[in-house]
């Protein structure tokens, strides 16, 4: 059985507010667990926006609060913004105040331009200590040593699980290498996708957290009564990723009539590509193309964005997509 989650930008449609979003968030969140999904992750961008989630760690204190039984997390944290000790407590916070249901995905991109990486107070040199704040996050929120001169209060023996999140072969060596479970950003940069399954998979080692390899891999997923409506609704995202290849992101725009009016050839190729692992349709419709996406990756766990502007319609998709039977 492949188990299904979501990964939620938190996304600021145009004409709303940050509020309106975590608002959102919330609502889905609340829906998904009745509806059986596993995992609810948000993820941490700076200085965009369309996005509301950049506390990251607060928004999953919201979330989490407002649900019972779902697990909730990040996906990820982009911790080179950090030092490993804040996210420690931050996290060992959270799983003390809604134990075993808090999840730390780990990223090693800024999640942001490196103008907002000055203004974070960070180097971009940051991220080649990658490997060693994860290890570093990890002993912190491992069980206090004799004489341990810095702890994570809370934190120390809480041991929240860890994942390495990438689009990369780096965090699949890195996963791997650890035995942490990985996730890899398919809905976005889908082109190294099987080499780094590959690679994580043949490469991993077993550790005190994971005895074998877990893989995650994320999707598009825009799911409507009619293929019509489905494609419509999917534009929302094309324009966006249209935006991002010009430069210009923004909040999440209205679906529009016609998508080939919007981007140019040369913009609608990137686009394109960046979306590839989409699925947009009737349940029927995008069953097989998610059957086969399952059976190529091998993968434990889908995660599922979806950048659909309304939230009603949002929450259709996601209701839809639930009753699937690919994932049974």
């Amino acid at each position: 059985m492949t188990a299904r989650s979501i990964l939620d930008l938190a996304f600021i449609g145009q004409g709303h507010e940050p509020a309106d979003a975590l608002h959102n968030s919330l609502s889905l969140a609340q829906h998904a667990e009745q509806w059986g999904y596993r995992r609810f992750w948000l993820a941490e961008h700076h200085n965009m926006l369309g996005i509301a989630s950049a506390a990251t760690s607060v928004v999953i204190g919201y979330v989490a609060g407002g649900t019972a039984r779902i697990r909730v997390g990040a996906g990820g944290i982009m911790l080179p913004n950090h030092s490993p000790l804040v996210i420690a407590e931050q996290f060992g916070t959270l799983e003390s105040l809604y134990p075993g249901r808090i999840d730390l995905g780990l990223g090693r991109a800024p999640g942001t331009d490196q103008v907002t990486v000055r203004a974070l107070r960070r180097s971009v040199a940051s991220a080649d200590s990658f490997p060693n704040d994860v290890l570093e996050l990890q002993a912190l929120l491992a069980p206090a040593k004799p004489q341990q001169a810095v702890r994570a209060v809370p934190g120390a023996g809480l041991e929240v699980p860890l994942w390495i999140l990438g689009s990369s072969l780096y965090g699949a060596e890195l996963a791997a290498m650890l035995g942490l479970p990985y996730a890899f950003a398919s809905h976005f940069a889908p082109a190294a996708l099987g080499q780094a399954l590959e690679i994580y998979r043949s490469r991993f080692q077993p550790s005190k957290q994971l005895q074998r390899p877990y893989v995650m891999v994320a999707a598009n997923v825009v799911a409507a009564d009619d293929d019509m409506t489905a494609r419509r609704l999917f534009t929302s995202a094309q324009q966006a990723f249209t935006n991002l290849v010009r430069g210009r992101p923004g909040q999440l725009p209205p679906p529009i009539d016609d998508i080939e009016s919007y981007w140019t050839p040369r913009e609608k190729l990137h686009a394109a590509g960046m979306l590839e692992c989409s699925f947009v349709g009737t349940p029927g419709s995008i069953a097989t193309g998610l059957k086969r996406f399952i059976e190529q990756t091998q993968a434990d766990e889908i995660i599922v964005a979806a950048a659909i502007y309304e939230h009603a319609a949002r929450l259709r998709s996601y209701e839809l997509l639930a009753e699937l039977a690919c994932f049974e």
